[in-house]
Order: C-alpha cells, then sequence, then structure tokens
C-alpha cells in the first residue's frame, strides 16, 4: 500500500513537472514566433559586409564586430515587437497572408508586448553603448556622441515604422528609411567604427544592401498588397499597382550587382584580378528568382520568394566580402 502512494505521488510530481515545461515551452514559443528570427539573418547581412570591408582594410577587430551585431539584432527584435504591435492596433494584421502575428492572433496581448518593447529599449540602449564605448573611448569622444544619436535615431525609426499617429511605413516611406537603415549605416557606419575615416566609395557596398533590404520589403508588400489597401496602408507596391512593382522588384535585385561591382573596380589592389568578382556567380541565382516572381499571378503566392531573397542577400554580402579577403587561388589560376 505504501509503495502504491510512493508511485502516486511520484506520478503526481511528474504530471505537474511536464505541465510546467509544457507551459514553459509554449510561452517560449510564441516569443519566438513575435522575434520573427527569419528576419534576423538579412539584418545582420550589413554588419557582416562591414566586417569583410575592415578585415580586407586590415583594421578588423572581433569586439567591434561582435557587439555590432548583438547590437543590430536587439534592433531587429524591437524592430519586429514593435511592428507586431503597432499592426495589430491599426487591425492591419487581421487578415494577413503567410506568418501570423503573435498580438492580432491573441497569443500574446497589447500589455505584454508593450512591456516587451520597452525591455528591447533597453537591451538596446545597453548594447549600442557597449559598442559606442569599445570604438571611441577614449581617443574619439566627438564620434561617440554623434553614433549615440544616430543609434537612439535607429531605436525610434524600428518603433515608428508602425507605431504612433503617423507610422512611416503606412505613407510610403517604409523603402527608404529601410534603404538608409539597412544598407548606409549598416554597412557604412559599420565600417566607420573601425576606420574613424568616412570614405566616399564605401556608400557603394552600402547602397547596394540597402537595395536587398528594399527588395526583401517591397516583396513584402506585394504579396500584402491587397490587404494594405483595405487598411488605408499606402507602400510602393501599393502605388505602383501589381504590374510595375516587379519591374521595381527587378531594379532592387539587379542594382547591388553593378554597384558592387562598380567598388571592387575601384580598389587597386584588385585591379586587374578575377578574385574580386566572384559574388557575381549569384546573378544567375538571382536571375531564377526574379523570373519566377514575374510568373506570379495572385499576391499570395509571392510569400515563398521572402526567405529567398533574404538569404540571397545574406549570401550576396558573404561572397562579396570574401571576394575582398580571399578566393586568391583564382588569379593564381588564371597567370
Amino acid at each position: 500500500m505504501r509503495l502504491i502512494k510512493i508511485y502516486a505521488i511520484l506520478l503526481y510530481f511528474l504530471m505537474i513537472v511536464k505541465k510546467k515545461s509544457s507551459l514553459s515551452l509554449f510561452i517560449m514559443k510564441k516569443w519566438i514566433l513575435a522575434a520573427r528570427l527569419r528576419t534576423l539573418p538579412l539584418s545582420l547581412s550589413g554588419l557582416l559586409l562591414a566586417g569583410f570591408i575592415a578585415k580586407f582594410e586590415g583594421i578588423f577587430r572581433n569586439d567591434i564586430f561582435f557587439l555590432s551585431l548583438l547590437t543590430t539584432l536587439a534592433f531587429q527584435v524591437l524592430s519586429n515587437f514593435a511592428n507586431d504591435y503597432g499592426d495589430a492596433v491599426k487591425g492591419t494584421d487581421a487578415n494577413r497572408i503567410g506568418e501570423q502575428r503573435a498580438v492580432a492572433s491573441g497569443l500574446i496581448t497589447k500589455k505584454q508586448m508593450k512591456i516587451a518593447i520597452g525591455i528591447m529599449i533597453v537591451v538596446s540602449l545597453l548594447c549600442i553603448s557597449a559598442l559606442l564605448y569599445v570604438s571611441f573611448v577614449p581617443d574619439y569622444l566627438n564620434y561617440l556622441y554623434i553614433f549615440l544619436g544616430l543609434g537612439i535615431a535607429s531605436i525610434l525609426a524600428a518603433m515608428a515604422y508602425t507605431m504612433g499617429k503617423k507610422p512611416y511605413g503606412y505613407i510610403g516611406l517604409g523603402d527608404i528609411f529601410v534603404f538608409l537603415f539597412f544598407g548606409i549605416l549598416a554597412v557604412a557606419g559599420g565600417e566607420f567604427l573601425y576606420s574613424k575615416v568616412f570614405r566616399w566609395e564605401i556608400l557603394l557596398p552600402a547602397a547596394s544592401m540597402g537595395l536587398w533590404s528594399v527588395a526583401v520589403l517591397n516583396l513584402n508588400n506585394m504579396r500584402d498588397v491587397e490587404n494594405d489597401v483595405k487598411n488605408n496602408k499606402i507602400t510602393i507596391a501599393s502605388k505602383l499597382g501589381f504590374d510595375n512593382s516587379r519591374y521595381y522588384q527587378m531594379a532592387l535585385m539587379t542594382l547591388p550587382f553593378i554597384l558592387s561591382a562598380s567598388y571592387v573596380t575601384m580598389l587597386p589592389s584588385k585591379a586587374g584580378k578575377l578574385s574580386g568578382f566572384v559574388f557575381l556567380i549569384l546573378i544567375f541565382f538571382a536571375n531564377g528568382i526574379r523570373r519566377k516572381i514575374f510568373a506570379v499571378k495572385n499576391p499570395k503566392d509571392y510569400d515563398p520568394f521572402l526567405k529567398q531573397v533574404a538569404m540571397l542577400a545574406l549570401l550576396f554580402a558573404v561572397l562579396l566580402g570574401y571576394s575582398l579577403i580571399g578566393f586568391e587561388f583564382i588569379d593564381t589560376l588564371i597567370r
């Protein structure tokens, strides 16, 4: 009898543990959903390229590199939380296509998301403070204040995309802000953290990554165009229409190759070397995706291409970066 009681107590204990574990797993899953992990690789692409350029210039530092990636991750998660909350408040996500949103679906309450946004603001400020400290203290304090302002602007931009009375994502300015923050600031600003010197030519690869980021955003807007029009959300895709937005997409996926190839030709150490142009092999993959995008008849069918273009952007950053510091065997073979 005593043995039966012991077994019963153990069974009851195991049931409680299992129930708590299931609850913890559910809570973790819904916050992972809200964080939108699939957006993180694209957000890191610009900083990865900045790190490669710094390596090419002989000024790479591990502390700056890892802290810049950590800061970008914090900014992106904050942006995703704010976007989830903002669209839910405005009702835009009520009939959305693709991945469900945490607040609109009821998995997370608006109050919980507001608290999470506040936490991520604090985390973002701590990350940017640590990054700027290792980058500029004690010799470049004047740059520290400038980049602190840019960091705060990045936090505000992450929130203002869909939050507030006049979110810029609802008035057709999303493409411009994404281009500036994910392209120009990520690559040119990221490289400046290492070099402390601004060079105009860095704007070419920076613009390339900005265009890739806009390409992903535009695809997202092309997919959601019908829902956005119903909710009075203005995007470039909704203004251009179904057909013209595809030509805009083609330009966004073509110009990065032209700009970055121009950048490589401007580097004296890469003069007459094919190793700097290995990244151009991705043109074939880009063309394949573009053809499939042009074949789409229903906006809903754009959804699978979001991940493909985002991964292509990441590969572009990595291959362009490694084309600067590696692939020397190609030059050896053709001599």
